[in-house]
């Protein structure tokens, strides 16, 4: 497979196709059938500041309820070696896993704060996580928030991590920020190693009948790559960062329009539930046929040929090509 060679975050991977933070990779064996299938890396999922917190929490009141007892007595209050069972599962599972393959491993961290996971960031390092994938899941409901103090708050995060850990971030991106180019160029000043287009943010929805809001799970499909395949098109070639592509991965040919954005790796989850992980080698096969019937020795004969700096009409990722749109329709 080493035509399928790429690099990300200066890590040099087998492949492009990476699996995404979800829960496959809460167990060991399924990690060991992502390497054995193909996967050029693996992020964990994701650890969730609400669970730091929430530990951290039962940990004060336990210490608050023994305080002034007896340590003998101390059967008879909650085990206190148990209340951070889910983070110590987490730095478990990125030990064993590290053990057992020789694919990288991301760690993935999901809050709001910086206060939430700075140190627990250098948990992940010391538990033998290659990298940090952190994904910033920040809704600013507040409509006296302004956009410059939401921009300040991912910044403040990715410079703080950046002091606490010696291995390379990616930052998740979200599509909202009003001006996407500059926000990215800002992330990488701020330290971010690499970027991952687009975080997919699971809104709720309504229960007619019982008045209520529900959430559910809805995998990504195929269409929903035109706006990440966008913006990887318009940044790469125009910023350093390591660019990762992580919706509608469905097949090879979203890895392959990915790659002819700019992308480094494209990253799935979705075709991995609907098909079972050894699908990554079928679309890693597709890619290969792909490239031999287009003459391609490897990665780097096409990625980012088709981004704005090397097509021959850059408008076509700009507002000439909505006008053509609408004309098309016609």
């Amino acid at each position: 497979m080493s035509r399928l060679n790429t690099t990300y975050l200066g890590m040099k991977l087998r492949s492009p196709i990476v699996v995404s933070a979800c829960t496959l990779s809460e167990n060991i064996d399924n990690i060991i059938r992502m390497e054995d299938s193909g996967a050029g890396a693996v992020v964990m999922f994701s650890i969730f500041e609400e669970q730091i917190r929430k530990e951290d929490e039962r940990m004060k009141n336990i210490l608050q309820s023994t305080s002034n007892v007896f340590a003998e007595a101390s059967d008879f209050f909650p085990d206190i070696e148990d209340y951070h069972e889910a983070t110590y599962n987490y730095l478990e599972t990125i030990r064993k896993a590290k053990q057992r393959v020789h694919i990288p491993i991301i760690g993935s961290l999901n809050g709001i704060t910086p206060q939430g996971w700075i140190e627990y960031g250098q948990q992940l390092e010391q538990a033998g996580a290659d990298a940090l994938e952190i994904n910033i899941f920040y809704i600013p409901a507040d409509v006296r928030l302004g956009g410059l103090e939401v921009e300040q708050r991912y910044l403040e995060i990715i410079r703080l991590l950046k002091k606490t850990v010696n291995i390379p971030i990616a930052v998740k991106m979200n599509p909202y920020f009003s001006a996407m180019g500059h926000m990215a160029l800002q992330m990488q000043e701020a330290g971010a190693d690499g970027l991952v287009l687009f975080n997919r943010f699971y809104q709720p929805d309504y229960d007619i009948l019982q008045l209520k809001v529900v959430h559910d799970l809805a995998y990504s499909e195929a269409t929903e790559i035109r706006l990440p395949l966008l913006w990887i098109a318009i940044l790469s070639g125009q910023i350093k960062a390591s660019l990762a592509a992580t919706t509608g991965v469905q097949s090879a040919r979203e890895v392959i329009k990915y790659l002819l954005a700019g992308a480094d790796i494209t990253m799935t989850a979705s075709a991995l539930y609907k098909n079972g992980i050894s699908y990554i080698g079928n679309m890693e096969r597709a890619l290969l046929l792909w490239m031999d019937s287009m003459g391609f020795e490897s990665l780097d004969y096409f990625k980012g040929s088709m981004n704005q700096t090397n097509v021959s009409d850059p408008t076509a990722y700009e507002r000439a090509n909505y006008i053509r749109i609408l004309e098309s329709a016609k």
